[in-house]
């Protein structure tokens, strides 16, 4: 499909999945589950109904060595480097200056390279029915996830009208984003109805997007306008360099989402994680009869429920319950399960203390 392009957004920092995730090799890169890392995993999903010369990946240039190892199947001018984040909404909006000066009417899907996904044929199936209404209603399509329990670490989206019709896969017209609910609000949300988990998931006419982030954004629009300007020169560089530093860090979510009026929702019914921290993995893995999981070399002894990594090396742990342990390198994270949201104030405690060598 010529006219279809993929965004893969890489450039995070993964802070959550200290120690293992590092400044020049973040979770993205990390072979979580099986021998692929979670990006090689999302461009071979892509990559059974995009043309690889369509996918792009924007990443960190401090990320530039293992990116360009691992996406190695993809032209090298596909690989697209900011010189600092911006959030999500200048990342989309850079990729779709390189997309539309390719094709002005391409559709864009743009994922998370970070994410567990399973169920990959309905997981196509998903994403060519949102690019159906992207492409037939002009809309701005999200895949929404079909909560399963109160999450708390999620958006949310509320649907308004049921567009399916004929369609296999549900459809609505968007009401709203909300920001991430507390506990009271989420179950609220479940027992409503018509909301669904933000899965980061987007697809657009490039034309489409483009309008909105001129009609939203307007400051964001003339930059990245002047970035596209110079896309294949050799001053190009120093212009995105001055340029981009200087844009305002924005979501999408934020900056277009819910403001703009063509919104569109999917459902995704996949199997969906964000992986957004060593208890989602945990709670992922296969575990053994002690409710235990992780790989690598480990002994666990009066031990449930917890999860143990290893990079080399053997790791004993003795009478504990509902831990998480990971050894990688020289460092090593002790935490309890409940506190695995708060593995990302130790990255900023070392950043603090100047110890960059543990980073």
């Amino acid at each position: 499909m010529n006219m279809l392009y993929t965004l893969i957004m890489a450039g995070g920092s993964g802070t959550r999945f200290w120690p293992r995730s590092k400044n020049a090799r973040p979770k993205q890169y990390l072979n979580i589950f099986g021998d692929n890392s979670l990006l090689e995993e999302t461009i071979d999903r892509f990559a059974t109904f995009t043309e690889k010369e369509n996918i792009y990946i924007v990443s960190s240039a401090t990320q530039s060595e293992v990116l360009e190892k691992q996406a190695s199947m993809l032209p090298k001018a596909n690989l697209i480097y900011e010189p600092v984040g911006r959030n999500t909404l200048p990342c989309i909006g850079l990729a779709a200056m390189y997309a539309e000066k390719e094709n002005p009417d391409g559709i864009m899907v743009v994922s998370p390279s970070d994410h567990l996904i399973q169920n990959n044929e309905l997981f196509k199936d998903t994403v060519l029915a949102a690019v159906k209404i992207a492409d037939e209603r002009n809309g701005i399509v999200t895949i929404g996830i079909t909560p399963s329990y109160p999450a708390t670490g999620y958006g949310y989206v509320q649907t308004a009208e049921d567009i399916t019709g004929k369609e296999k896969i549900r459809q609505f017209k968007v009401a709203r984003f909300v920001e991430k609910p507390n506990e009271e609000v989420a179950s609220e949300y479940l027992k409503q109805g018509g909301f669904f988990w933000n899965s980061g998931l987007f697809v657009f006419k490039v034309s489409v997007f483009l309008e909105a982030v001129e009609k939203f954004a307007p400051a964001l629009y003339a930059d990245l306008r002047k970035i596209q300007a110079d896309l294949g020169k050799p001053e190009y560089p120093q212009t995105l360099d001055t340029i981009y530093r200087a844009v305002e860090s924005i979501s999408v979510d934020y900056g277009i989402m819910e403001h703009a009026e063509n919104i569109y929702l999917v459902e995704g019914n996949f199997d969906w994680n964000d992986l957004g921290s060593w208890e989602s993995v945990y709670l992922t893995d296969k575990k053994d009869e002690n409710g235990n999981a992780g790989a690598g070399e480990a002994i666990m002894v009066d031990t449930q429920n917890s999860y143990v990594y290893s990079d080399e090396g053997l790791v004993a742990v003795v009478g504990l319950e509902d831990v998480i342990v990971v050894k990688d390198g020289n460092t090593t994270l002790v935490c309890r399960r409940d506190k695995a949201e708060d593995v990302k104030k130790i990255v900023e405690q070392l950043k603090k203390d100047n110890k960059n060598q543990y980073l």
